[in-house]
């Protein structure tokens, strides 16, 4: 129960702190703000964080939270081609609907040049395990590409994602990060479909 606590704290602090930075800005928003906002203590936060620039790293965390309502959402019919594509729809819709540009530049910029922990990379957060499932139930059951190994399949398919948002940030959001992605991704993901063939 403890440690459902302290998840909670964190992950209260996390949701609080980026719904603020969305709704008036990172510099516009204070620790208090956040604090107040995550109806916790002062000592509560820096227990978890130093300042508010360690919640930067943290955009990660927020995404394995949607990865994991989306879990439950999944229909048991889907292929797994069909739940990577879902996935990926429904983060980049979040991304477009509460998270700005900015923040996100700011979270793939401290990945470049932290010496430190590379959330994005964690090969422990829910992201990678969900899409580790996702493409081995794929290759079982013949779907996917077997003479590439899960974990290469993975890899290829976070660059791809961190590819997309990449160069959103640098064009400033000049077009529709989700519409996108829903155009290319099939394109880039039929090379890991099984040919039909075998």
């Amino acid at each position: 129960m403890a440690k459902k606590q302290k998840r909670n704290t964190k992950g209260n602090i996390i949701t609080a702190a980026w719904q603020l930075f969305y709704e008036q800005g990172y510099d516009n928003t204070t620790v208090d703000e956040i604090i107040a906002s995550a109806k916790t203590s002062k000592g509560s936060f820096y227990h978890y964080f130093n300042g508010k620039d360690a919640l930067l790293s943290t955009l990660a965390y927020l995404f394995d939270e949607k990865y994991e309502e989306l879990m439950e959402n999944m229909e048991e019919s889907m292929n797994s081609y069909e739940k990577l594509l879902f996935l990926n729809q429904e983060l980049f819709t979040m991304i477009e609907n509460s998270i700005s540009i900015d923040l996100l530049a700011r979270l793939l910029s401290t990945q470049l040049v932290t010496r430190g922990e590379k959330s994005l990379l964690d090969r422990s957060r829910l992201y990678y395990r969900l899409l580790s499932k996702i493409i081995l139930e794929g290759q079982t059951s013949g779907e996917l590409r077997t003479d590439i190994s899960v974990g290469e399949i993975v890899k290829a398919y976070a660059i791809c994602e961190r590819a997309f948002m990449y160069d959103w940030c640098i064009s400033g959001g000049e077009y529709s990060l989700r519409s996108y992605s829903q155009r290319m991704l099939p394109i880039f993901l039929s090379d890991f479909r099984a040919s039909r063939n075998e």
